[in-house]
């Protein structure tokens, strides 16, 4: 009869420890899970996106370009850090040539004259004009190499603006003035036509006669 009574009373002081065990045991399993769900939300446990081959070369081109000295679009810089002027008037066209100087930035005039004077009459008139043309370009030696090209047309271009001339023109104090500018956009016109390019951008009389 003793023995049941001290097992009743061992008994009845193992319950409360087990209900402390328990009650920590589920106070962990739910701060765990707490945790747990936290980090999932957050995408603790998603992969990491990753960059596509699309992306990646962009990337690669982007630092390429900004390593050169910008990206496409922006202007480079020159050894003073001013940004360079675009010398390409168009894709497949000449390039100017630049003269090396410090601190300035001057492009090199090349020259060429026509092979024969131009010879017209003066129009409604029996006055004869003879000039000699040439023609200045800070392009590279193929504006010079066109023109030789197509002399014939660059001539008969010139001598249709010969042909307008008046007396009344002549007389005037810009006549020469007017009258280069129209053949430079003349010959530019031709050339234009046949290779894409002008490139003439001035014209030069070294001889002038009107007798």
């Amino acid at each position: 009869m003793a023995d049941e009574q001290q097992a009743e009373e061992g008994g009845k002081k193992k319950s409360p420890l087990i209900m402390i065990i328990v009650l920590v045991v589920v106070i962990l399993l739910l701060v765990v899970g707490s945790i747990i769900g936290t980090l999932a939300v957050t995408g603790f446990f998603s992969e990491p996106e990753q960059e596509s081959v699309e992306e990646l070369l962009k990337k690669a081109e982007e630092e390429k370009a900004a390593a050169e000295g910008g990206a496409e679009g922006e202007p480079k810089l020159g050894p003073d850090g001013k940004p360079l002027p675009n010398l390409k008037e168009t894709p497949e066209g000449p390039e100017k040539q630049i003269k090396s100087e410090p601190d300035v930035t001057k492009f090199e005039s090349r020259y060429k004259e026509m092979s024969r004077p131009l010879i017209a009459n003066v129009a409604a008139s029996r006055k004869v004009m003879s000039v000699t043309v040439a023609i200045m370009t800070h392009y590279d030696d193929k504006v010079l190499t066109n023109m030789d090209k197509h002399e014939f047309a660059l001539r008969s271009a010139s001598l249709d603006v010969l042909r307008q001339v008046t007396e009344a023109d002549i007389d005037k104090p810009t006549f020469r003035i007017e009258l280069a500018e129209k053949i430079r956009l003349a010959m530019n016109s031709v050339l234009e036509r046949y290779e894409d390019f002008g490139g003439i951008e001035q014209v030069l009389f070294t001889e002038f006669i009107i007798q």
